[in-house]
């Protein structure tokens, strides 16, 4: 038993004494502490508003403590920034210690300036960490965007927002009935959480290849890791437009991270053959939580167009007519199980078992989709069978296995077009590859003469590909 006990105390003496060695602190001017990084980029941000936080590491890789006797921000702009030092808040600390081989984290936020004669201006500082009479500092970097702000805001007078600022907005923006809002060639609008876009007048959208109009959340920087914000959903309520909405135009638009990308409603008794409710050219809607298009009793011409990355499906067409030329239609949502097959359609005819119709008495759903890809996770069509009905696929590239018949014309079955996108890296591009059967298989006598460009100013030429892009060789645009 004292033998035992011998050799616990003789344990419990190394133990203390290395504890001890851990403990001690250096006092050498050479043993200096390690960063993750030398500048930490806080991003783009909007001016006068909190930054997200962002962070950085401090190691100490010595076999002895360090104490870093002053850790400060320096500069002229230094007023902007504000520090969390291993949990604890404030402008300045004294004597922060790190053991040996162990490390703390260092947060940092800041609120910019609005920029003075500029649109926007960097903003830089120094971070300084003092130890054994040594100064070692980290850039502290950052990028102020000036904005104009909206909040809950209802325009009743004809109106042009320009591209000279972005345009945030907060709960609602609301263009009322007989009033036109027109958005200048690249133009952003970064609309707040739970925010509405709601078209009861008229909405035109003048975007061109070089300059879209862009509407999106207004979070910047990555959720976490290598996730951007851009690729996430569920940031803004979507762009909604009401039965009084005429005349609408979307052209070289982007429309991303929606709750429920674009809904439209229309007047079943309207009259919409001269001129669609709707009309969208060389457009993209992108990650919705919800459906990515939906149109009831409405007139919606798409040429060239994206719908992708929608956990409810990407079209939605309840009654009304409807052209799709030139589309790509590809569901590959990140977030969650797909709950809906690509293309969504009802209202289209008498029930074929009973010879009845839904009693509605509202006309029934009409469409083509002329030299559309529809491809991706998930079904693409939510009827295999259009007998009877007046919505038809002309020279469509299908995931689905099928056959033509009266409403399936010269399609290409169970093909894959071979995109760019890579899901599990985050690339959504929905290009084709050099090797893809959709290059130069469109019939051109169905090609609109609005289509004669895509989204990149790229020619289809006289041998048109399916789908919304013009194949370009591998040193294609980004």
């Amino acid at each position: 038993m004292r033998h035992i006990f011998n050799i616990i105390v003789l344990v419990l003496a190394l133990t203390m004494t290395q504890g001890c060695i851990e403990d001690s602190f250096t006092d050498s001017p050479s043993d200096q502490p390690a960063f993750s990084v030398d500048t930490l980029h806080l991003g783009t941000v909007f001016t006068d508003e909190p930054t997200p936080t962002s962070r950085m590491l401090v190691y100490n890789r010595h076999s002895k403590s360090l104490s870093i006797s002053d850790i400060s921000i320096s500069g002229a702009d230094a007023a902007c920034f504000r520090l969390n030092v291993d949990g604890v808040s404030g402008q300045r600390f004294s004597d922060v210690e790190i053991r040996a081989k162990d490390s703390i984290f260092v947060f940092v936020e800041a609120t910019l300036p609005e920029a003075a004669g500029a649109l926007s201006a960097d903003y830089e500082a120094s971070l300084d960490f003092t130890t054994n009479g040594v100064r070692s500092s980290v850039v502290l970097a950052a990028h102020g965007q000036n904005v104009e702000r909206l909040r809950a805001v209802t325009i009743d007078t004809d109106t042009r927002f320009t591209s000279e600022k972005p345009y945030q907005i907060f709960d609602s923006l609301v263009v009322a009935p007989g009033t036109t809002l027109t958005i200048d060639a690249g133009t952003r609008l970064c609309l707040h959480d739970k925010s509405k876009f709601i078209v009861r007048g008229t909405l035109i959208c003048e975007g061109t290849p070089e300059r879209p109009v862009i509407f999106g959340g207004d979070r910047t920087g990555n959720v976490v890791g290598d996730i951007s914000f851009e690729i996430m959903s569920r940031q803004w309520t979507g762009l909604s437009f009401t039965a009084t909405s005429t005349g609408n135009r979307l052209s070289h638009t982007l429309i991303q991270n929606t709750v429920q990308g674009v809904a439209i409603n229309g007047d079943p008794e309207a009259d919409y053959s001269v001129t669609p409710q709707l009309y969208m050219l060389n457009s993209r809607l992108r990650n919705s939580g919800g459906l990515g298009f939906e149109a009831v009793h409405s007139a919606v011409t798409a040429i060239g167009c994206e719908f992708a990355e929608a956990a409810d499906g990407l079209v939605y067409l309840n009654g009304g007519k409807h052209s799709f030329n030139h589309c790509t239609f590809a569901n590959y949502y990140l977030f969650a199980v797909l709950s809906g097959p690509a293309i969504q359609l009802s209202h289209l005819s008498v029930d074929p078992k009973t010879g009845l119709d839904d009693g509605s008495g509202l006309p029934y759903t009409q469409a083509a989709f002329d030299n559309c890809i529809i491809y991706g996770l998930g079904s693409d069509l939510s009827h295999g069978d259009l007998t009877g009905t007046d919505v038809f696929f002309r020279r469509c590239l299908l995931k689905s296995a099928g056959s033509d018949d009266d409403n399936f014309i010269m399609c290409l079955w169970d093909t894959d077009p071979l995109y760019y996108t890579v899901r599990e890296d985050y690339i959504f591009d929905y290009r084709l590859k050099p090797e893809s059967p959709a290059i130069g298989a469109a019939d051109p006598t169905l090609t609109s003469a609005d289509a004669a460009t895509d989204a990149y100013g790229l020619s289809r030429g006289g041998t048109p590909d399916l789908g919304a892009y013009v194949f370009t060789p591998p040193d294609r645009p980004e």
